[in-house]
């Protein structure tokens, strides 16, 4: 019998090819079958150039969250930009990931952007070793890192940044979900109240008293109420920008300050 797709990359990336090991090979064939994602069978998931490790089980990284981190870091870097300006002037930025999960977003930061520190700000304590050991075990530097754990903004109070960079819950209590998605990845990372902008509303509201002058919000969101999502962030930003995806969909909103 032919193998899918996950069975294929599971069998690739976890033994080699080799099925020496046919009880445990076996185990891991069951989690797929069961609905388990391939990406916490295997323990890691590909992004922008790093392998996430996804030990504690945050929530995995999509396709659509490495496209605008590479946008971001595209835009960071680019000839002429403010934050380049910064950065050739000796200037170390602050990037803060919010709702920081695996640490996806701020690892990619560290990797492809120099002379940038990173707060990672998770709520659930369980993943900071996760995001710890995605920095070091991708030979990032740990000197331009820390960590903090609290609900959104309670842990960095009094302190500003250039750009906060979040992937926050944003899904409809009522909405259907894959069952992979629902018996497996964390509720608290996904659902966000009958509308899915409870936490939006939140950081919408808070960001602006963690920004410097001239600072950045880039807040990924659901694309049924992006338009929503961009009315709360225009309520206390300068401007904002609502971008699409690379399928078309409304997907990301830059608040400027």
């Amino acid at each position: 019998m032919a193998l899918s797709k996950d069975e294929q990359w599971l069998l690739e990336e976890k033994y080699g090819e080799s099925t020496e090991n046919k009880a445990m090979l076996r185990v891991d064939m069951n989690r797929l079958a069961i609905g388990e994602p391939v990406a916490y069978v295997i323990g890691w998931q590909p992004f922008l150039g790093l392998n996430i490790h996804l030990d504690s089980k945050p929530l995995i990284p999509r396709p659509e969250t490495e496209w605008w981190t590479e946008e971001l870091i595209a835009t960071m870097k680019k000839s002429g930009s403010l934050w380049e300006a910064m950065m050739n002037g000796g200037n170390q930025l602050r990037l803060l990931d919010l709702c920081a999960g695996s640490g996806a977003v701020g690892c990619a930061i560290l990797k492809h952007v120099p002379s940038v520190h990173v707060t990672f700000a998770e709520l659930a304590p369980e993943h900071k070793a996760t995001i710890w050991k995605n920095i070091r075990e991708n030979g990032l530097d740990e000197s331009r890192a820390e960590v903090r754990i609290g609900d959104l903004f309670a842990p960095l109070a009094g302190e500003k940044f250039d750009i906060i960079a979040t992937n926050p819950p944003y899904i409809p209590e009522d909405r259907e979900l894959d069952r992979s998605v629902t018996n497996f990845e964390p509720r608290e990372a996904l659902r966000a109240g009958a509308d899915g902008l409870s936490i939006i509303d939140r950081i919408a509201a808070e960001a602006p008293a963690h920004l410097n002058p001239g600072g950045e919000l880039w807040l990924e969101c659901d694309s049924e109420h992006a338009d929503m999502a961009r009315e709360r962030i225009a309520a206390h930003a300068t401007r904002t920008e609502l971008r699409t995806d690379p399928y078309g969909r409304p997907r990301i909103v830059v608040g400027y300050y």
